[in-house]
């Protein structure tokens, strides 16, 4: 039952039980009765679109619902394709509204490891794990933790300047880094 008819519902009742003398009347006493608690509920639980690219089965956009993750996008998208590097991707990702999920695959200049590191020598941002980090410029095991705690909480890094949002990284550890990493 839609939110607007359950409330509806719940007015309807309230104006029976005072009406048949349930509640305070002018010439009766007040009556005391049991509270009454109406619950709504919603036919439908919210939706969001994330698109999903790659080496799935049929790229496009898919609805997820609230707590997906990454591999609930790739099964909506009718899973993965055979050869497809699942490994170089957080299947565990927590979505959130506007998300690309791209799934690599063989050849793909995207992912050439599992730590992060891309075909072009870059370190990729969403993809690297604490370690492959710490290869980068001026950052150590601390800050590489930081890095990836920033990502699982806040979701993928847009664009290099996002770096910027994490305790440690100023413009000045930004510049001695930024031509060694990359996005996605």
């Amino acid at each position: 039952m839609g939110r607007t008819h359950a409330l509806t519902l719940a007015l309807v009742l309230a104006a029976i039980l005072v009406g048949a003398g349930l509640g305070v009347t002018g010439d009766k006493a007040p009556v005391e009765t049991a509270p009454v608690t109406v619950e709504i509920a919603s036919s439908s639980t919210p939706v969001f679109p994330v698109y999903v690219s790659g080496w799935v089965t049929s790229p496009g956009v898919v609805e997820m619902t609230a707590g997906a993750i990454v591999a609930d996008a790739v099964a909506a998208a009718g899973g993965a394709l055979e050869g497809a590097l699942l490994d170089a991707i957080n299947l565990a990702r927590p979505l959130v509204e506007g998300d690309h999920v791209q799934i690599p695959g063989p050849g793909d200049s995207m992912v050439a490891s599992g730590g992060g590191e891309r075909d072009d020598g870059l370190i990729s941002l969403n993809q690297a794990d604490a370690p492959a980090l710490e290869e980068l410029p001026g950052v150590g095991p601390v800050l590489a933790d930081r890095i990836v705690a920033h990502r699982e909480a806040n979701g993928p890094f847009e664009t290099v300047e996002d770096l910027l949002e994490v305790p440690g990284i100023g413009e000045a550890k930004l510049a001695a880094m930024r031509d060694s990493i990359a996005v996605p």
